[in-house]
């Protein structure tokens, strides 16, 4: 049975209730905040293994505590999964790019989200490859170092984006990442791209790749990630 503690923050007491129940029938050591000024309060003092965050809060909301407990040393490695109503995919992306690690639309399903909590507790204990460290998934086979892609033993020709994209996102399967990101870690920060650059990118690999492109997929209104 698991025992990693989890910190479930909603101002509305069903929803309290209904996570605490159901995350602690699953075996997870559960604490309850109602407002984000406690989630943050509990966070410091708990150190809990996951946070269920939602957005929409009173004082602090969900998105200012997503930014408080990233830029805190002592919190920011603490993984989170956003709680959102539908239509918010703004606060969706803003919360992935402040460094939220998944999210949950309202309403929504409890084995979905047990589902999500689960894997995103995999990533955590998960150790990802170094840089410079190749990856195989499947048969995509990923070499930084020689820049070079096989699919199938195969090897498949990538521009320079395009393999830093693929990269990218294959060290870490099963993220979402919006555009931003993808263009931050692969340009730079002063480097100035559309969204709709990105989706280039994203058809040209998936062209590539032949198969193996469905890997990648798109996270509508969001971005991109590769399938785990």
């Amino acid at each position: 049975m698991a025992k990693e503690k989890i910190l479930v923050v909603d101002d509305e007491k069903d929803i309290l209730e209904l996570l605490s129940f159901n995350l602690s029938r699953e075996g997870y050591l559960v604490t309850c905040a109602e407002s984000g000024e406690k989630a943050l309060s509990l966070a410091q003092s708990e150190n809990p293994d996951l946070m269920v965050l939602d957005l929409m809060l009173p004082g602090i909301d969900g998105l200012e505590a997503t930014r408080i407990l990233k830029s805190d040393t002592g919190t920011m490695d603490i993984p989170i999964v956003m709680l959102t109503a539908k239509g918010e995919e703004s606060d969706i992306v803003t919360g992935l790019e402040l460094g939220a690690d998944d999210y949950i639309t309202k309403p929504f399903s409890t084995r979905v989200l047990l589902a999500r909590v689960r894997a995103v507790l995999r990533r955590k204990v998960k150790e990802y490859p170094k840089d410079d460290a190749a990856i195989r998934i499947h048969d995509l086979v990923i070499h930084p170092g020689r820049h070079e892609v096989l699919v199938n033993g195969k090897a498949v020709q990538l521009t320079f984006t395009e393999f830093g994209v693929l990269h990218f996102l294959a060290r870490r399967p099963g993220w979402v990442f919006t555009r931003n990101q993808i263009v931050d870690a692969v340009r730079g920060d002063d480097y100035f791209v559309s969204d709709r650059s990105v989706d280039v990118q994203i058809v040209g690999l998936r062209k590539k790749l032949g198969p193996a492109g469905a890997y990648i997929e798109t996270v509508r209104g969001i971005g991109y990630r590769f399938r785990e």
